[in-house]
């Protein structure tokens, strides 16, 4: 579900980052964030109106974090337990291509960084 957000949904036009091919358009990064993170909509938004799925800072998400498989999937899920949860989106502090809507990290959801974050998503 958060790739399919951050891709811009059934609006999507494939960019690599969310909103645009141009990453400085819609990311805070390491090479522009002065190493802190920042006010959101600062950035211009994706398709479906989203600021700052690209950069800024990492998005925990509910997955138990394994490798995939090289097969083409569509919504794959998780593990239904595990160790770490899946991170997705980068950071202020990380490289560009960290914070590209196809990359996806994990870390131990007992640990905190302030270089993590997450969304809340509410539905009507």
């Amino acid at each position: 579900e958060w790739e399919y957000a951050a891709s811009g949904g059934n609006k999507s036009k494939g960019y690599r980052y969310s909103g645009s091919n141009d990453f400085a358009t819609v990311a805070w990064w390491e090479g522009n964030s002065n190493s802190v993170s920042h006010e959101v909509k600062t950035k211009s938004p994706n398709e479906l109106g989203l600021y700052d799925m690209s950069g800024n800072v990492w998005e925990w998400c509910n997955d138990w974090y394994s490798s995939y498989n090289d097969s083409v999937q569509i919504n794959p899920q998780g593990p239904i337990n595990g160790s770490s949860r899946v991170l997705r989106g980068g950071s202020w502090s990380g490289s560009e291509r960290q914070c590209s809507v196809t990359h996806r990290s994990y870390y131990s959801p007992d640990s905190r960084s302030r270089i993590n974050g997450f969304r809340l998503v509410l539905v009507p």
